[in-house]
């Protein structure tokens, strides 16, 4: 695998996570949802200021922080991707360590520009793409958008459970995008297969060890 297929993954991605969030952005109003699959999978607009899956880091200078750490964490990733191509690393890796870098980079251009290019999306009011009066924020202040919701099953949760028991629970409850979706299976994927990932580089280290303690014996 070269490097110019590592690239072709991520900006087939990133073509996909901004062109559905641009279209969200520009179509529907804050919290409107939108049913695909009744029951199970709904476009539900959100925006959030920090990780993925809604999670949230420090206030505004937690937020310019966060941002800053994702910009040095791409570009660091993209080195780091060049390094595991030279060393031959398997395939899979490689395709994992892509879908991680676009998803990265999809939601970094989101917290960069958002506020810049788009006006709010608050009440009913369905955000425009570079409005005249200018964005919502400014650099480096931007709203990552999610917006797709898999409310699999809801139920009440036992009562016998601590302080939760009796309370409704819904599986799957985050609300996300692609860009997540993406970053969330390469690192589940490189956690499952990490042996056939990473296994035929670390046998060559251990038989020169080996080969070392022999000669030295």
């Amino acid at each position: 695998m070269k490097y110019r297929h590592v690239i072709l993954i991520v900006v087939l991605i990133l073509v996909i996570d901004q062109a559905v969030k641009i279209w969200v952005k520009t179509h529907m109003y804050m919290q409107q949802e939108i049913p695909v699959f009744p029951n199970w999978f709904f476009i539900h607009f959100i925006e959030n200021e920090g990780m993925a899956y809604g999670l949230k880091f420090g206030g505004e200078f937690g937020k310019i922080i966060l941002t800053l750490f994702r910009l040095i964490a791409v570009i660091v990733g993209f080195v780091y991707m060049k390094k595991l191509i030279a060393e031959k690393y398997s395939r899979g890796l490689l395709i994992c360590g892509s879908l991680i870098l676009a998803g990265a980079t999809g939601n970094l251009i989101d917290s960069m520009f958002y506020g810049m290019i788009f006006n709010d999306s608050l009440g009913y009011n369905v955000a425009q793409l570079f409005p005249k009066e200018g964005g919502y924020g400014t650099f480096l202040h931007g709203r990552v958008v999610d917006m797709l919701y898999f409310p699999i099953y809801e139920g009440v949760l036992p009562k016998w459970i601590p302080f939760k028991g009796g309370d409704t629970f819904i599986f799957f409850r985050p609300v996300f995008n692609i860009a997540d979706a993406a970053i969330s299976t390469g690192v589940i994927t490189i956690l499952l297969f990490q042996k056939r990932f990473f296994g035929r580089h670390m046998e060559p280290k251990e038989s020169t060890n080996s080969i070392a303690s022999d000669t030295a014996a």
